[in-house]
């Protein structure tokens, strides 16, 4: 059983739902209320971001970068990263490989 195109509640104020997931790739949607927080983190999944609304405070390995309507990201395998909402946003994730640990909660 999987939650594929299921919202989840993640953080406080952040919500997200997995969208599509084949071969080694994986793409997730996460909406964040202004002011929420995605802790930071680290795994060994390649990923990017791309902003679909809103201003997005990242966190890279202590680096930090706003992303805006339209702006991407790239997070390497293996850094640490976590996220401010600085208004409402929105985020379409991608991942390589495919996130086992969410897929199958």
């Amino acid at each position: 059983m999987s939650n594929l195109g299921v919202w989840e509640n993640a953080e406080p104020g952040v919500r997200r739902c997995i969208k599509q997931a084949v071969g080694t790739l994986m793409m997730m949607e996460v909406h964040f209320e202004p002011g929420a927080e995605g802790y930071e983190h680290c795994h060994v999944h390649e990923q990017m971001s791309y902003c679909m609304k809103g201003k997005i405070a990242f966190r890279i390995e202590g680096v930090e970068t706003v992303l805006q309507e339209g702006d991407t990201i790239y997070i390497p395998s293996g850094a640490k990263h976590g996220v401010t909402a600085l208004e409402s946003s929105a985020l379409l994730d991608v991942f390589t490989p495919v996130r086992e640990d969410l897929l199958k909660r």
